[in-house]
């Protein structure tokens, strides 16, 4: 029986997702929500108001002013004056956010090298290959995902 490759690709980030989670957890980050990682990936790359990120990634921004308001009073984001607009508020990763950005990066990193070891290089590369051709391709990687 051939299982679905939707099902194979929903397992197999359940599956990764699990044990980021556990990792991230085990270093003291055993409070980050669903959509944490994306936040903490996005303002990792640059700064923003409350309604940019919104739109990066793609909610409303009265789900993101909660999002927002949740993880700054867990300490991973900030906001600052923006210096080009005195109206504005721009939202930083605070110490605990840039702390637990850098330690599921290097989570991703290990977990790619043990895939490595396990499948061989060729396959990953491969793997890698398919994945960006179903994310859309390089060109919108990188011109529109913020988790870079």
């Amino acid at each position: 029986m051939s299982v679905d490759l939707g099902i194979l690709l929903a397992l197999g980030y359940q599956s990764f997702v699990e044990q980021l989670r556990a990792h991230l957890a085990s270093r003291g980050f055993d409070d980050l929500g669903r959509s944490d990682g994306f936040v903490l990936r996005g303002l990792g790359r640059t700064a923003m108001t409350t309604s940019q990120l919104a739109s990066v990634l793609h909610i409303s921004k009265q789900g993101a002013a909660q999002i927002v308001n949740d993880m700054r009073s867990r300490g991973y984001v900030e906001g600052r004056p923006d210096p080009a607009d005195g109206r504005a508020r721009l939202l930083h990763l605070a110490p605990r956010g840039r702390e637990a950005l850098a330690e599921a990066r290097a989570f991703h990193r290990r977990y790619e090298d043990e895939l490595t070891d396990r499948v061989g290089a060729p396959a990953v590369t491969a793997l890698r290959a398919a994945l960006t051709t179903i994310a859309g391709g390089e060109d919108r990687l990188e011109a529109g995902t913020p988790y870079v």
